[in-house]
This record gives structure tokens, C-alpha cells and sequence, in this order.
């Protein structure tokens, strides 16, 4: 039986957004240990490396305790049986969220029986909000301050600046 208050959030995080932070602090709130799993899969092309994404979100959850940042590069559900994650959290927004989220979660159902999956709704006010949407407006030179944190949107300007 895995831990059923261990529970693990991944994803890409290129960039963490505002609507990742909500699902991750109200998560923080739910369970005594969270992993915020950053999926270090060199085939995506992201703006931020791995490691540069694992910082920026220790930077944005260090007043959470019982939040770990980490990356890993295979699957989920390995992670969850390595360190006694009972529960996955997958943040959705729409309905197109939901089926894929869904159907990803049976698929880890039949290769991990023992690890439960956790749909939670972003709020509102995060509903629009798609870390590559974020990239292509700050592309262009639009501001994204109402999507990620200050912090996270001088990093992605940075960035998008080297790579010019």
C-alpha cells in the first residue's frame, strides 16, 4: 500500500505559472508530504532547462515545508513507487484537460493499481492561463505579470533575450 499522504504534482513548468502555484499550495495544504515533480523529457523543446525550472519553483514554494521540488526523467508513476506517493494531483481547467488527464490516469492505474489520482480544478482566475501561451506572448513582448510571478516573468524576458 502506498502512503496515501505523500502525494506528488508533475509536470513541465516551462514556466510555472500562476495557476501551477494555486494547485501546488492548496495541495501543500492537503497532504503531509508533496513532491512537485519537474518531468525532465529531453524530447520537449522548453525555454528552461530542468534544473532552471527546479530552481525557480524552490524559489517560489521555499515558505512550504513540507513541498520538495525535484525532477526526474522517466515515468510518473516510477517516481510514485519509488517514494511511497499515494495520490497524483493533475491540475485540470477544461473538459479537453479532463479527457486527456483522464485517460493518462487509467493508463497509470493498470501500471501502478496502488497510486490514486486527484483531479483539482484550477481557480477562475487562473482558467486561461497555459505556460505556452505565456511563451509565445512573452515572445512578442507582451506582459505576462498577471500569469506568472514577477520573479518567474523577469527570467522568461531574460531568456527569451539570450536566445535572440
Amino acid at each position: 500500500m502506498m502512503n496515501p499522504r505523500i502525494a506528488m504534482f508533475p509536470g513541465s513548468f516551462d514556466p510555472p505559472t500562476l495557476g501551477h502555484m494555486d494547485i501546488i499550495k492548496r495541495s501543500a495544504l492537503l497532504y503531509d508530504k508533496l513532491y512537485v515533480v519537474v518531468a525532465d523529457n529531453i524530447s520537449k523543446k522548453n525555454l528552461f532547462t530542468a534544473s532552471e525550472r527546479v530552481e525557480m519553483l524552490k524559489a517560489e514554494l521555499e515558505e512550504f515545508p513540507s513541498v520538495e521540488v525535484v525532477k526526474y526523467p522517466g515515468l510518473m508513476v516510477e517516481f510514485a513507487q519509488n517514494n511511497d506517493v499515494g495520490v497524483m494531483i493533475r491540475g485540470v481547467r477544461a473538459m479537453g484537460d479532463f479527457t486527456y488527464e483522464f485517460e493518462l490516469a487509467m493508463m497509470n492505474r493498470q501500471i501502478c493499481p496502488g497510486l490514486e489520482v486527484l483531479f483539482m480544478p484550477t481557480d477562475a482566475k487562473y482558467f486561461l492561463i497555459r505556460s505556452s501561451q505565456i511563451k509565445e506572448l512573452a515572445t512578442f513582448g507582451a506582459d505576462i505579470s498577471n500569469m506568472v510571478s514577477d520573479r518567474v516573468a523577469n527570467l522568461v524576458t531574460q531568456k527569451l533575450k539570450k536566445r535572440d
